[in-house]
């Protein structure tokens, strides 16, 4: 069952818009995932140099996935793609231990943005395939993902590359945009 079929079930209205913004440090997979998600070539991929906008349409549903530069001199400006989301996916690195703070500091501040107050957090916990990944509930820990009270959230351990757990991660933000969208 791919993406737009689940998509598809939470239709309520015709042209019903979705916004989710995909944020990360450089090289935690993002680009990566949206074009997993949009069903295009992944053996390709560059850094992103500002952002890349994906909408995928099924029968009136119009999804649309913002993924934005985590270069540290880009991520100011991530503040300015802030408004009308509906879900925020958060993508983590797994096997990059040496970033895991700076990461995790970075998530802190998103959660303390007014902007996105509310706003269902996803946490792909990337790059499982690789054998130093650590896994999703490592990471949860060390993130102190229990004490975000303010919000849904879910931590996924995936691979953009392979596609593993991307399906699982979709099919919880699927059931969390209804939520959001009264």
């Amino acid at each position: 069952m791919g993406l737009l079929s689940i998509l598809r079930r939470l239709k309520h209205s015709p042209d019903q818009e979705v916004r989710l913004l995909l944020l990360g440090l450089d090289n935690a997979g993002k680009t990566t995932l949206l074009k997993q998600l949009a069903s295009e070539d992944v053996s390709h991929i560059t850094p992103t140099q500002g952002f890349n906008i994906k909408s995928m349409q099924s029968q009136g549903f119009k999804l649309n996935v913002w993924d934005i530069g985590g270069q540290r001199k880009i991520r100011p400006y991530w503040r300015n793609y802030f408004e009308n989301t509906d879900v925020l996916i958060y993508v983590i690195d797994s096997s990059d231990r040496k970033r895991f703070e700076e990461t995790g500091q970075e998530l802190a501040e998103l959660m303390e943005e007014e902007k996105l107050s509310m706003v269902p957090l996803l946490i792909f916990a990337n790059k499982q395939d690789l054998m130093t990944a650590a896994p999703a509930s490592e990471l949860a820990e060390g993130l102190n993902l229990h004490t975000i009270r303010d919000r849904v959230w879910q931590i996924q351990a995936c691979s953009a590359i392979t596609a593993e757990g991307v399906q699982d991660g979709m099919t919880w933000v699927c059931k969390n945009i209804a939520v959001r969208k009264k």
